[in-house]
């Protein structure tokens, strides 16, 4: 029986929407999913209700919604609030297609680079932006750090430079290897559990069974890890921001 881990990752069309010269524009698993990820946000923020005494859905609304905005004042001020709909979006949408994808036969729309990708790119350009349409050339002042000797300075301006063009790579591998390799790593050892059965019978069965708790252990780790990398993402999009609405500090 063979183990194929990189099966759920493929990209299948479902139907096609049309053509673009020789390139075909079809609709994809990916594409599905994402829209399943935006449809259970939009179900949880408008059918939560306004009650006095919240109820389940209301209360995991309440809750995300001051989780997300307590995590902006703690890292870009009061000021970074403006910026909240942008978070809270990308939080909950990461967080929600993360857990989505845990799912068995599911698709997780975060193991790919060109969703993370784009989601990073949009916060950079959005930091460099603001940055620049509220600061102007000060807005530079985040590559010189105070206090650095003027004889290495430049080194330092150049490592700085570096980082700050480098920030959406680190921000979407990040999140991609993350679910890639749990997801993976998940599929392996749910294979050994079937192949184990499928060739030794009932023995195999027997032996399958450490590998069956270490799946089960595997998925509880992959819960929090789901939740934790749309939080880490979330984070480091405060941070960048915070550069942006307070250059040098």
């Amino acid at each position: 029986m063979k183990i194929d881990p990189i099966h759920q990752f493929n990209i299948e069309p479902l139907f096609t929407l049309g053509h673009i010269g020789n390139h075909t524009i079809a609709f994809t698993n990916s594409s599905l999913y994402m829209l399943v990820a935006v449809a259970i946000i939009s179900i949880l923020m408008l059918a939560s209700g306004t009650q006095l005494v919240p109820g389940r859905l209301q209360s995991v609304a309440e809750i995300s919604y001051e989780f997300v905005a307590s995590t902006i004042r703690s890292t870009a001020g009061a000021e970074g609030m403006k910026f909240f709909p942008l978070i809270f979006s990308l939080f909950m949408f990461i967080c929600v297609s993360n857990l989505v994808g845990i799912i068995p036969y599911t698709f997780t729309v975060s193991s790919h680079l060109i969703v993370t990708a784009a989601l990073a790119l949009l916060v950079f350009f959005t930091v460099l932006i603001y940055g620049v349409a509220k600061n102007g050339l000060k807005f530079f002042k985040i590559f010189v750090p105070h206090g650095v000797p003027i004889y290495i300075l430049p080194l330092v301006m150049f490592i700085e430079v570096l980082s700050f063009f480098l920030r959406p790579v680190s921000h979407s591998v990040r999140l991609f290897a993350n679910m890639l390799a749990g997801h993976i790593a998940l599929k392996v050892f749910a294979g050994f559990v079937a192949m184990l059965g499928f060739s030794l019978g009932a023995i195999g069965w027997v032996g399958g069974v450490l590998p069956l708790a270490l799946t089960v252990a595997l998925t509880s780790l992959e819960i929090l890890v789901a939740f934790l990398q749309a939080y880490v993402f979330a984070i480091l999009t405060c941070i960048y921001l915070n550069d942006a609405i307070h250059p040098g500090h």
